[in-house]
């Protein structure tokens, strides 16, 4: 079943480049440089030392280099510390970035090649993706044979898309999902997963197609098509090799699998490669990386192997996995461990809160050389950290915390307008949404929430096809409401009238209604209203490609803009589309931006440990949440199915036991990277009892339990 895709890049010994001088100034003895160390030794200090080696050899001018990090954020702050001049820039990317780049380029032999129309290609956003693939397969949900106890038809079909970025990314056909699936997984779990595997691998099959036919491309389809149908083509490997004269690849530990693949080709091209390794990282197994698989790379290059990193903390790092390990084993931690226990998590949260703002005042640690970290974090948490410090003048920032553009009052405030201006939106009304709305764009005009309320009380006529705003004579004490309310609200009667006749396409009347109501808003609200603007435009770009049926043949038809706005307005408020979503897109987790560039220096970083290892952090203190929970070891982050698309893993069932041995080695992994990130000091936050009241006794109860407690009262 499973194909090595290692022969997907070979080409006749006719086509391969005679050997190059520029490798001869390669500054190792080997084609390959393979740089291995842990979290914080050094690796990419080291790489940079090699590339500064190498552009400063009279070869380096005449072809680019290409330079991997593993997301966007890495991306920034690797560019950042090359810092070459910019006629000697290279070319920086992320796997799917270069993926994506090189499929645009090919484009219209691609498709000639498989026998599609040559349409200009239009990447989906992950929300529209997940939309259209629902829309695509309805009939089978609505039949029942494309559905699951237990899990929604969103859920599922986001289940099943993850499936073909797993395909993509591993270098399998998508044509081999079910098998893959039906060898991997046992009937007992077909309860937790799609009972019907021949049913998904038609589904996807069709997706794919469909999406080729209309020029719309997914992470998932640009991966494929780059690996199986662009890559093993002999001109286009003469052309790579005629483009770079060196590869340098950071963090390879995160990579997805197909990349050995093309870092294969540039060695057997002749063209110098050097990657760094981290064994402790693989932050994104489970999510379309595979670093056994990278990792074999090695065998084809000189190998440096750094010395462990001297911080204190990262000592720590073997007795302390035997203890979690083996409970029973007496440990006892350094002072440079402690533990802070409550009863409640409340207590917990205002305890952290009073010890971290006792030690900044007192001069001992600034606010940003502190971190809070947990296994997971909800929005009480967030809330109630964010309230405590902040009222005592201490910043705290969510790293990438992606939160939903709907929260924002002012996207909230132009959904309701809009379905005000367009026909058939009234049911998406109500008296609380319009108050809310007439709040938001008059109220700096006057219009506060108790005139509101009472102007949508009374001067609000709801209706499935022509809500409107009445005139304020309709309110019979409307002389009370004040010359300022009044002025404002018969001002925006005046600009709803005019958007109604001189009716435009959505994403141009936003724009309109933005710089009509919100020209002076603060960098934040901007931020959320430019990320609007930006799915809107996205989203009637798709709808001008699909075809309509029935009443809705011609995308220019009411009954067409009536749907599209309704289902528009429908995504907004569905919550799958955040206020700093990332332009690589943080959904497709390779190729993720923290945007950690962003954040004020001088503020408290909270992150869950995942989004923490991903922006490579490290701090003096490191607090981490909720030490006694389950979640350490049982919420790693791993979509359905992924272990089944390792090319090293043996073809056999993934059990439950598999399972637990994953999820005790990320732990380990986990574990052994935040002692490496923290030069100080670390503090153990545990609360008794979890959220739902019960005893929490997770995996690293034996460091809660060798841990010396803080002296509360002094905030030690």
């Amino acid at each position: 079943m499973r194909q090595s895709n290692q022969s997907s890049h070979q080409s006749d010994q006719s086509d391969q480049l005679p050997s190059r001088s520029a490798a001869s100034s390669w500054p190792v003895d080997a084609l390959g440089l393979w740089i291995e160390g842990s979290t914080r030794s050094g690796k990419t200090t080291r790489l940079i030392q090699q590339f500064s080696s190498w552009a400063a050899q009279p070869q380096a001018a005449l072809r680019s280099s290409l330079v991997f990090a593993a997301s966007g954020s890495n991306r920034q702050v690797l560019a950042a510390r090359l810092a070459l001049p910019q006629e000697n820039q290279p070319q920086l990317m992320t796997p799917i970035s270069f993926f994506e780049a090189e499929v645009m380029a090919n484009w219209p032999g691609l498709m000639g090649q498989l026998g599609y129309p040559s349409a200009p290609p239009l990447r989906l956003r992950p929300e529209k993706e997940q939309e259209l693939a629902a829309r695509l397969w309805q009939p089978e949900q609505s039949s029942g044979r494309f559905r699951q106890a237990g899990l929604s038809d969103a859920r599922l079909v986001d289940r099943t898309l993850s499936l073909l970025q797993l395909a993509a990314a591993s270098g399998l056909p998508h044509e081999q999902i079910p098998q893959i699936l039906q060898q991997g997984l046992p009937d007992s779990e077909d309860s937790e997963g799609m009972a019907d595997w021949d049913c998904a691998g038609m589904l996807l099959e069709r997706w794919w197609r469909w999406c080729l036919e209309r020029g719309l491309l997914t992470y998932s389809i640009i991966t494929e098509l780059y690996w199986r149908y662009l890559l093993p083509q002999s001109a286009y490997q003469a052309q790579l090799a005629e483009r770079f004269g060196a590869v340098w690849a950071d963090d390879v530990d995160e990579y997805p699998g197909v990349m050995r693949s093309l870092l294969e080709l540039f060695l057997d091209q002749n063209i110098p490669v050097a990657c760094t390794f981290n064994p402790i990282g693989a932050v994104r197994l489970g999510l379309r990386a595979d670093p056994t698989h990278l990792a074999k790379l090695a065998e084809r290059c000189q190998v440096e192997q750094l010395a462990e990193p001297t911080h204190p903390l990262g000592g720590w790092q073997q007795p302390i996995l035997a203890a979690i390990h083996q409970p029973l084993q007496l440990l006892q931690l350094p002072d440079s461990i402690r533990l802070i226990q409550t009863v409640s998590k409340a207590q917990l949260l205002r305890q952290v809160a009073d010890l971290i703002s006792a030690a900044v005042e007192s001069g001992r640690v600034s606010p940003s050389e502190i971190a809070i970290i947990a296994p997971g974090l909800d929005a009480i948490t967030r809330y109630t950290l964010q309230r405590i410090l902040s009222s005592r003048q201490m910043p705290l920032v969510s790293l990438n915390s992606q939160q939903p553009l709907i929260d924002s009052s002012l996207v909230r405030a132009l959904l309701s307008l809009m379905a005000l201006v367009y026909p058939g939106q009234g049911h998406r009304l109500n008296r609380e949404s319009v108050a809310e709305m007439l709040v938001v764009l008059a109220g700096a005009e006057g219009l506060d929430p108790v005139r509101a309320g009472l102007l949508a009380d009374h001067c609000f006529a709801p209706d499935p096809t022509q809500p409107q705003l009445l005139a304020m004579t309709e309110f019979p004490r409307w002389d009370r409401l004040g010359y300022q309310a009044t002025a404002a609200y018969e001002s925006l009667l005046v600009w709803l009238a005019n958007a109604k006749e001189q009716l435009s396409q959505p994403e141009i009347w936003l724009k309109q209604a933005i710089q009509r109501f919100f020209a002076d808003c603060l960098p934040d609200q901007a931020a959320s209203l430019q990320q609007l603007i930006e799915t809107a435009e996205h989203y009637w770009a798709v709808e001008a490609r699909l075809p309509h049926s029935g009443s809705t043949r011609s995308a220019s038809t009411q009954a067409a803009l009536t749907q599209q706005v309704s289902q528009f307005i429908q995504l907004l408020r569905s919550g799958t589309i955040t206020a700093n979503l990332a332009a690589d897109s943080e959904q497709l987790i390779e190729d993720s931006s923290l945007q950690t560039e962003a954040q004020p220096e001088a503020a408290i970083t909270l992150a869950t440990v995942y989004q923490y290892r991903s922006a490579k952090c490290s701090h003096r203190w490191q607090f981490w949440l909720d030490a006694g929970s389950s979640f350490w070891l049982t919420g790693g982050v791993m979509l359905f199915g992924a272990p089944l698309f390792w090319q090293e893993r043996p073809q056999r069932i993934w059990t439950a036991a598999d399972s637990l041995a994953a999820a005790e080695a990320n732990l380990d992994r986990e574990v052994s990277d935040l002692l490496n990130r923290a030069t100080e000091r670390i503090y153990l936050c545990h609360c008794e009892l979890g959220i739902n009241g019960e005893e929490q006794a997770g995996a690293l109860m034996p460091l809660v339990n060798a841990a010396l407690p803080i002296d509360a009262p002094a905030l030690a």
